[in-house]
């Protein structure tokens, strides 16, 4: 396996060099890999492994959306699509890939079709880490195992076809079969992944936990609008106050922070740009600084998971949902991008 060291840290990575496609044939090819659950991560996983020439079947509820969309997939019913339970019963690898609250409802069925020797693949390290809230523990027969995409799942798919693959991270739980580890990497180089580096379920859920509210997604939002709602305020048009928050960020500046970093970016800006950046950075990190304690205080205690098991799990947390989606959708600020999206080159000339 390759090593890298950034700041006198030596890390662990592992890529289809060192562990080629061939090489996982070899370890699967006597598996059954039957994902549980067509819904976010379901798709690319299952769609990525049967490109890639592994034995994949599907389990999902029979009659809904996930359903049709697995069968439009070619998945077929009987042969490659069964029911949840079937599907786990045929498995000798179980992708766990419910929603963390479906892991909790159903996992004592699941668990009744492990069998000895078989893997519990997971793409979170939710349920095992949080084990005394969702009851997730597994028996002492099977292996425990963890790759999870650093992407949505609809980026496993794309980034598949694109030929790039996305970075996920591994871990292994418990190592019963003493293969424990060679499944774990042959499985995330199956479903396409970049490269693979080594954590444990508890650092994947944490770091995924603080990410999803804070940078990734609930910080990014809240800055957006905070910054959108200043320029408004102050007579800034909508489309002005959008393409200085939203359009400039994600059509040009993104690009050269993934192609090179953000020094690199900085230096392809202005002059004028780099020196308030690099002048107010520092605020807004000392700023924000407690916001992310608290957060990860949080997540580390189980306060933020208790908050999505319960609410998750409310009968009418769907409609909930589309309740604050849409009051989201039609704010000004999201409206405009509607609009001035449809103004882009490439969506004129469809």
């Amino acid at each position: 396996m390759a090593e890298i060291t950034i700041g006198g840290i030596t890390e662990e990575v592992i890529t289809s060099e060192e562990f080629p496609l061939s090489k996982a044939h070899e370890v699967l090819k006597d598996e059954t890999v039957a994902v549980l659950g067509y819904g976010v991560q379901g798709p690319g996983q299952a769609l990525n492994m049967k490109d890639n020439g592994i034995r994949v079947i599907v389990g999902q509820r029979e009659g809904g959306a996930s359903w049709e969309k697995a069968v439009t997939d070619g998945f077929v019913p009987g042969e490659t699509l069964f029911p949840l339970e079937e599907a786990a019963e045929r498995g000798t690898i179980l992708e766990y890939l419910l929603s963390d609250a479906g892991q909790k409802d159903m996992w004592p069925v699941i668990k009744s079709h492990l069998k000895d020797g078989d893997a519990l693949y997971f793409s979170h390290g939710f349920s095992i880490t949080y084990k005394d809230l969702t009851g997730v523990v597994p028996p002492d027969n099977v292996d425990v195992i963890l790759v999870a995409p650093k992407g949505s799942g609809r980026t496993v798919r794309t980034n598949f076809l694109a030929g790039s693959g996305i970075n996920s991270s591994m871990a292994v739980f418990q190592d019963y079969t003493g293969r424990a580890r060679e499944r774990t990497i042959a499985l995330g180089i199956a479903i396409g992944s970049g490269y693979l580096f080594p954590t444990t379920f508890e650092k994947e859920v944490f770091s995924d936990l603080t990410g999803e509210r804070g940078v990734l997604m609930g910080a990014l939002a809240g800055i957006m609008e905070a910054q959108y709602n200043i320029l408004r305020k102050h007579g800034h048009t909508p489309s002005e106050a959008f393409n200085e928050t939203v359009e400039e960020l994600t059509q040009s500046l993104i690009g050269l922070v993934a192609e090179n970093g953000m020094d690199w970016m900085y230096a392809n800006c202005s002059t004028t740009a780099q020196r308030g950046a690099l002048d107010w950075k520092g605020r807004f990190r000392d700023a924000v600084a407690p916001v992310f304690e608290e957060l990860y205080e949080r997540v580390a205690t189980g306060k933020e998971t208790a908050i999505v098991l319960e609410a998750n799990s409310a009968p009418d947390y769907r409609e909930r949902l589309t309740k604050e989606l849409e009051e989201m959708r039609n704010m000004e600020m999201w409206q405009a991008g509607t609009v001035l999206r449809s103004l882009r080159p490439e969506r004129r000339k469809k």
